[in-house]
């Protein structure tokens, strides 16, 4: 159906069914997949959102709002007890995120309403209502079918079919295709017809067709009452028999349209939303790059947060400018900005633009295309790149980097990336577009200022492509400067200069060597996992009797809970669970082999699309080109993507096969590299714990020379280390690695299936025992809610406005990530600044050597032959000096063939 869109003349009243549609949301979208580092569910809100920024991106309204059901009884409950009365209670972790919606609401300036005693229908009919009398256009969000009895010429409904995004326009002309009855007539056909989802019953024998054909028959319901008789057969009698269920369903169904509101339509004007405010939540939730950029395109169309932009001189030099342009360039910092495209492990350039610092004077700014250099330029060029002495500023400079060295050149002198610094400042936010930068910090737009007092400006090139790229350069060096200023009281410039821009290099030569993979071996694994695929589907079809359709949650519900008639799960809205977790409790529960099949089927499937997708980024020289990220994680990790190494599997036996892919390559002194090199971190968190808390108990476990984790139950049940039997190993080893990460009562039970009582028990001996720990671990809470942020012990700062929200969630949120931050952010800077004393002292050595890959607390390293014992002692002395703590720095070392062979 067409759409149309808002203009001033006809403006348009969006109307959305919040609680509806986040419920859509929720079961749409795998609660794996979203939740916080601290454990919050976030699938409903990320799909809400998600939807909400699509429909205001495509339909444009000038008015919105956002209605929500009350968890008071409406009219409705009063007259008929049982209206809902079938619904099973929102599982909490959906309730959860209900408040957390209404923030995202908050910081987008999009009003959300609800009113005692009616429903969120009410509120929408009540204001799509009064909407239509001021001749605005109307459209209506909704799962509920009962909104069909409000379209008309103006006011259309946005039904939601599959999930959040497959939606079918509902204007009057497509009802009636549909049912062939108007808007009018289908709260009467609703009423026959019966609704099982809010208890409404139907009459027995009569569906949906009969139903609409009497409507179509005798004209509304009220007729078909006054001539009842007229209807013959069975059907007949049923309906008179339940002709006061009917009518009654058709009271309920009916929508209010006069709900006293407090808000006019006046008062839903769409206006500028809160950048700061949304970056906040944002960053609470850990949305990443995607939403937040489609976010902030929509808020960009709403007013700007400042009228001013950027001027200055811009000259396209062509061939033969480049050389005296350089040498013109006045001292101090300049700006740089390219366009190109940058992946596995390499780059093109179509454009470089250099800018003047901000602080000499007249502001100035060339655009070079580097395919049309004479040989003078280039050399001019390269030489002024890679000049140390000359400082430069770059957004997100590693791309470029890369680029770069594609076309022979270095980029030195690099004293500032706007795009690292920004992170610095905004740990928890995910995705650092220049121009939000430029808003946020300089109070301005990306965009060229007209006039300019008396200098050319932009506008009057011809070139928009090379105009748009020196603006980009002109805005770094201005934002170098205020980055670098709004840093420096914080303590954040010393990790910019000294541990992030130069590992800025490291991870581009990283990305540029890659790894090698061994294809030939990759496709047999996958046939193999797709082979063990297909074994679990004629398996599971056979402890069955018949086939199914192993991705269907319907029909797995069906086999498992009315066929087989197995224990039930955890009840949903779309039936009983059939997560792993189920499953798995299904699994110890019965003896039917079903749940176990489907267990090794996800699995298996797993692995098999883990496999496919590192198979398809083999590149041309037979590696894989990962790319490293410096700006996603809060605590200041590296992560990996395009593919992800960092989650290859490796606690499984058939997950650790996949790591037998990686393999030592070609392309070392002799035509190949000898072998394989890793080392990791031991137990590198569980040691900044005991060093941060000073706890002696924690650091006598360490140095008692026993399994650390056997040292500490023993102390925690008082027995010695040769008692400590499996069982209580497990029950410590959860409690040291938890409390790192802030691990509640209830997580700690759900990890152990144990009951929360023991959990708090054990948790509490644990305490009596490693008393300064405990201490420490509310030390930094209390403190970081005084100083409202969290500390590493290198000075990352981690900001935590939240811990003193007055919303209970926010606040306990934002505790645990406290309680992370510090120690998980010191293991990052740790293992970063080893890899830079690793990386330096290759080069002193002369070794020929070189780090593949980061993968939490592990390097892996390609060696040269004839250099794996120089490099076993540097790497290991690198890594150990990397930080002093009161219990030292311990390093393993494996070596082999492959990843896997080399692991230890």
């Amino acid at each position: 159906m067409p759409k149309s869109e808002a203009t001033p003349d006809r403006p348009c009243l969006l109307l959305l069914d919040g609680h509806s549609l986040a419920y859509r949301a929720f079961y749409a979208l795998p609660e794996e997949n979203f939740s916080t580092t601290t454990g919050q569910k976030t699938n409903a809100v990320y799909g809400f959102t998600s939807m909400l920024v699509n429909v205001l991106r495509d339909e444009r309204p000038t008015h919105v709002a956002v209605c929500f059901d009350r968890s008071e009884p409406t009219f409705r409950h009063e007259e008929y007890s049982e209206y809902k009365a079938n619904r099973s209670a929102s599982p909490d972790s959906f309730r959860s995120q209900v408040s957390l919606i209404h923030e995202m609401l908050d910081a987008l300036r999009v009003p959300h309403l609800s009113l005692p005693g009616y429903e969120a229908d009410d509120l929408i009919a009540t204001l799509a209502t009064q909407a239509s009398a001021r001749e605005m256009d109307v459209l209506i969000v909704t799962g509920d079918r009962d909104a069909l009895q409000l379209v008309d010429e103006r006011v259309t409904v946005l039904m939601t079919r599959v999930g959040i995004s497959n939606m079918t326009r509902f204007t009057p002309e497509a009802v009636l295709e549909k049912y062939e009855l108007t808007p009018a007539q289908y709260p009467d056909f609703a009423a026959i017809r019966g609704d099982s989802s809010d208890n409404l019953k139907n009459i027995p024998g009569v569906g949906e067709k009969t139903a609409a054909k009497w409507i179509r028959e005798f004209g509304s319901l009220e007729e078909l009452v006054n001539r009842v008789d007229e209807v013959k057969g069975k059907v007949g009698d049923k309906l008179r028999e339940h002709l006061d269920q009917v009518l009654m369903n058709r009271r309920l169904t009916q929508l209010i349209r006069d709900v006293p509101l407090e808000r006019g339509i006046s008062e839903l004007e769409l206006g500028p939303a809160d950048r700061d405010e949304i970056n906040k939540i944002l960053d609470t939730l850990e949305f990443r790059g995607e939403i937040r950029d489609r976010l902030f395109k929509i808020v960009g169309s709403a007013e700007p947060t400042s009228d001013e932009g950027f001027e200055g001189e811009v000259v396209v030099l062509g061939p033969g400018d480049v050389a005296a342009w350089l040498r013109a360039l006045p001292e101090g910092r300049a700006g740089l900005a390219f366009r190109g495209e940058y992946a596995k492990g390499t780059g093109r350039l179509d454009g470089i633009a250099v800018a003047a610092s901000a602080g000499t004077g007249g502001r100035a700014a060339a655009f070079l295309d580097p395919a049309a250099l004479t040989e003078d330029d280039e050399t001019a060029l390269r030489e002024w790149l890679a000049d140390p002495a000359r400082p430069k500023a770059v957004h997100d400079a590693k791309g470029p980097m890369l680029a770069l060295w594609s076309h022979g050149m270095e980029l030195r002198g690099l004293t500032c990336d706007t795009a690292l610094a920004a992170y610095l400042a905004m740990p928890g936010q995910r995705a650092f577009p220049l121009e939000e930068l430029v808003r946020v910090y300089l109070g301005r737009e990306l965009r060229a200022e007209a006039g300019g007092g008396g200098q050319v400006s932009l506008f009057d090139e011809d070139d928009d492509a090379a105009r748009e790229l020196a603006l980009r350069a002109l805005a770094v060096t201005e934002l170098a400067d205020a980055l670098e200023a709004f840093l420096e009281p914080r303590g954040g410039t010393g990790l910019l200069r000294d541990v992030e821009l130069p590992l800025v290099t490291v991870l581009a030569e990283m990305e540029r060597a890659g790894i090698a993979a061994d294809r030939e071996y990759l496709e047999g694994l996958e046939t193999e996992f797709a082979a063990a695929v297909k074994q679990a589907v004629e398996a599971a079809h056979a402890s069955v009797g018949e086939q199914f359709n192993l991705g269907s949650t319907k029909q797995l519900q069906e086999l498992l809970f009315v066929k087989l008639n197995l224990p039930k799960t955890k009840k949903t809205k779309t039936g009983y669970t059939t997560d792993a977790e189920a499953l798995a409790w299904l699994a110890a529960q019965t003896e039917h082999e079903l749940p176990t099949i489907m267990l090794r089927h996800r699995d298996q499937a797993k692995l098999k699309v883990t496999v496919e997708g590192l198979i398809k980024e083999i590149a041309d020289d037979g590696r894989i080109h990962t790319t490293f990220n410096q700006t996603v994680a809060a605590t200041g990790r590296l992560s990996s993507e395009k593919p992800n190494l960092q989650n290859i599997p490796i606690r499984t036996a058939e997950g650790r096969r996949i790591r037998q892919g990686f393999v030592v390559g070609s392309g070392g002194p002799g035509g190949a590299f000898e072998t394989l090199l890793t080392a990791d971190y031991s137990q590198i968190e569980l040691r900044i714990m005991a060093h941060l808390s000073g706890d002696e108990s924690l650091i006598a476990a360490f140095e008692s020379g026993h399994d650390f984790h056997k040292a500490t139950a023993a102390r925690v049940f008082g027995i010695e280390p040769e008692q400590v039997n499996g069982e209580m190993r497990a029950k410590i080893k959860a409690m040291n690695y938890g409390l790192a990460y802030g691990l509640s009562d209830y997580g700690l039970a759900a990890q152990l299936n144990i009951p929360t009582g023991e959990a708090r028990t054990l948790k509490e001996e644990y305490f009596q025992e490693f008393g300064g720990v405990r201490d420490f671990l509310n030390a930094i809470v209390a403190r970081a809610r005084n100083d409202g942020y969290t500390e590493t012990m290198m000075g990352r700062r981690r900001y935590l406005p939240d811990l003193n929200s007055d919303n209970r969630q926010r606040r306990e949120i934002a505790e645990r990530m406290a309680l992370n931050a510090p120690i998980q952010g010191s293991a990052a800077d740790i293992i970063k600044v080893a890899m830079l004393n690793v990386h330096r002292a290759l080069k002193e050595a002369g070794l020929t050597s070189r780090m593949l890959l980061q993968v939490h607390d592990e390097l892996v390293f390609e060696v040269a032959p004839g250099e794996l014992e120089p490099l076993r002692e540097l790497v290991v002395g690198r890594m150990n000096a990397a930080c002093s703590l009161r219990v030292p720095l311990e390093v393993s070392v494996g070596v082999g063939r492959t990843w896997e062979d080399a692991g230890h």
